[in-house]
């Protein structure tokens, strides 16, 4: 790759080097949690968390494993900057984002350490564009503390059978309400618009159910504006698993296909809408 010749010189004051030969497959996963305009970055060795949160209700991570990049070197523990998230889609897609077969913009992305901009190298066809970003003091993000020993119902559906359900429900409700049970209706999702009441409801044995482990009815009603963009993720996943703990908070995780075939997660955890919980259900 050509990239590979361009930072010699410097490359070894950089905390973090991540390349990828096709940037798609950074940007279109950012564009999934691309709800606020700040992202926080955290890089292990195990890849780059970048998380986007709102109101203290709404977490939305995207995991990009290590194993996805061509190249990926870190030279911390961790690494953790908070960048403006619309500036960097920006400069990913500087070159169009071209659908042209066999056509890719190549990124090399590299971070000096505390204090320093996040450095973009990206190539297209032999033209080289540099783009600095300015980094941020990272904020500390929150901590839903959604632990796998609290989950009391979990699904795992085919994300068409999802997009097809929010297509049918009336999204002027301002919640949506989720019933997970052992016995029927066993999946439900609720909408209260102005067109009235809607149900849409997944038997635990329909084609569509990958995994099916309830073990207590809980209902629970999530505002439709926290939920909304993580349509965003559902249109790029092929599977999304739909979780619920003792308090009743939500987790969404969708597995996404990238450009390549490679698995990537994205994770929404919401928060639910308290003034209606204790409505009758």
């Amino acid at each position: 790759m050509p990239l590979s010749t361009q930072l010699e010189a410097g490359e070894e004051q950089y905390v973090l080097i991540a390349s990828l030969d096709n940037a798609r497959n950074l940007s279109n996963i950012l564009k999934a949690i691309q709800f606020k305009d700040h992202a926080t970055f955290l890089a292990t060795s195990n890849g780059i968390k970048v998380t986007v949160e709102d109101s203290k209700c709404l977490q939305a991570n995207a995991f990009i494993q290590a194993e996805i990049f061509q190249e990926f070197s870190i030279q911390e523990d961790s690494v953790m900057f908070r960048v403006n998230l619309a500036v960097l889609l920006d400069c990913l897609t500087i070159f169009g984002g071209s659908a042209v077969p066999g056509v890719t913009t190549a990124l090399k992305m590299c971070y000096n350490g505390y204090g320093y901009p996040l450095t973009l190298f990206l190539e297209e066809g032999g033209v080289v564009t540099v783009c600095k970003i300015n980094t941020q003091e990272p904020e500390e993000t929150l901590d839903f503390d959604f632990c796998s020993t609290n989950v009391i119902n979990k699904v795992i559906l085919q994300s068409d059978s999802l997009r097809e359900a929010f297509s049918e429900l009336d999204m002027t409700s301002e919640v949506l309400q989720i019933t997970m049970s052992p016995d029927k209706p066993y999946f439900r999702l609720s909408t209260f618009g102005n067109s009235g009441s809607a149900h849409c409801d997944y038997p635990k044995d329909s084609d569509m159910m990958e995994v099916f482990q309830c073990t207590q009815t809980q209902t629970n009603r999530y505002k439709m504006s926290l939920l909304k963009p993580s349509t965003k993720a559902l249109s790029l996943s092929c599977k999304v698993s739909i979780r619920t703990d003792n308090r009743g908070f939500l987790s969404l995780q969708y597995m996404v296909r990238n450009d390549d075939g490679q698995i990537c997660f994205i994770e929404y955890f919401c928060c639910p809408d308290e003034e209606v919980g204790e409505q009758e259900q």
